[in-house]
């Protein structure tokens, strides 16, 4: 049986997580771009980069969790009202295989969209000569903030 595609709630979602995305300054100082996106799913991709790296020379966790966490947010942002934003409330991660490749693709599929939480799955890939592998699975749970603009707060 073919999934229905999921419907945003706002009719300006495309523009409204691409501007959210580009306010990460995380994102940009390591270097991850938002490279795909449709309603319930996103992609974030990274290129390896030495710096970011743990004592062995692997991709640190952390920022294949910080990667794996945008693609799932902003695949569950991406179905959330206007005048919205959101939290992660909840995630978990399995790093199944060294955050070893060239570049790392992460993708966030929305499970089960809600009008205040929803959960959604992540896969993180590292690609090595044109071969991609898992090396994690994350599962978050979101929240959405309705009436609580997507916006620089600066601790407010």
């Amino acid at each position: 049986m073919a999934e229905k595609p999921m419907q945003p709630r706002d009719p300006d979602w495309d523009k409204k997580v691409r501007a959210s995305f580009a306010r990460q300054t995380f994102m940009d100082t390591i270097g991850a771009r938002l490279t795909a996106l449709s309603p319930g799913y996103c992609e974030v991709e990274l290129p390896f980069r030495g710096d970011l790296c743990q004592q062995n020379g692997y991709l640190h966790g952390g920022v294949v969790t910080a990667i794996a966490a945008n693609a799932t947010g902003y695949a569950a942002f991406s179905l959330m009202p206007p005048n919205s934003s959101l939290l992660g409330v909840e995630y978990k991660i399995n790093l199944l295989d060294p955050a070893a490749g060239e570049r790392f693709i992460a993708t966030g599929r929305v499970l089960k969209p809600g009008r205040t939480l929803s959960v959604v799955e992540g896969d993180i890939e590292a690609e090595a000569a044109g071969k991609r592998k898992l090396i994690a699975k994350m599962l978050t749970t979101m929240m959405c903030l309705e009436g609580v603009p997507d916006e620089i707060r600066h601790g407010k």
